[in-house]
């Protein structure tokens, strides 16, 4: 029953863990841009840069909750004493650090995304995140309307 409450006892930890260093932050990808996705007012301005934000593939930490947990169980069936405690950390780690990779690569954006910061009139900057650029080049005049850049 000793070794249940050990066992528990590290499940609960490894969660806890990796839960802290989860992260869901939705800051856009430059500095000093308000996301201007967020806003439905027209405004004009010139485009400063063009960005590819690629691979920005965020985790909820479920995965790595998951994976530590059977990972754990799984070591936890290694040896006997101390040498099985070892074991069921290492398997949790281990397991937790593959279920944060399965999860990455499940919710892997498909086609490619750019971030278009603008220097609008008014001296606001702002960023847009859109799935084509198309005719777009920096130093274009544009107008942003419901979040989206368009050539004025």
């Amino acid at each position: 029953m000793n070794a249940n409450r050990k066992l528990i006892a590290v499940v609960l930890a490894t969660g806890a863990l990796l839960t802290g260093c989860a992260s869901n932050s939705q800051q856009p990808f430059g500095g000093g841009y308000n996301n201007a996705s967020s806003s439905a007012s027209a405004g004009y301005g010139v485009i400063d840069s063009i960005q590819v934000a690629q691979g920005e593939n965020r985790t909820s930490g479920a995965g790595a909750i998951l994976g530590g947990v059977v990972g754990a169980l799984a070591g936890n069936q290694i040896g006997s004493g101390g040498g099985r405690t070892a074991a069921t950390v290492a398997a949790g780690v281990a397991g937790a650090a593959i279920g944060n990779n399965v999860e990455k690569n499940r919710n892997a954006q498909g086609p490619e995304q750019y971030q278009i910061n603008v220097r609008m009139d008014n001296g606001e900057y702002r960023a847009v995140m859109q799935d084509s650029v198309y005719d777009l080049r920096v130093g274009n005049r544009v107008r942003i309307v419901d979040g989206r850049v368009y050539r004025y």
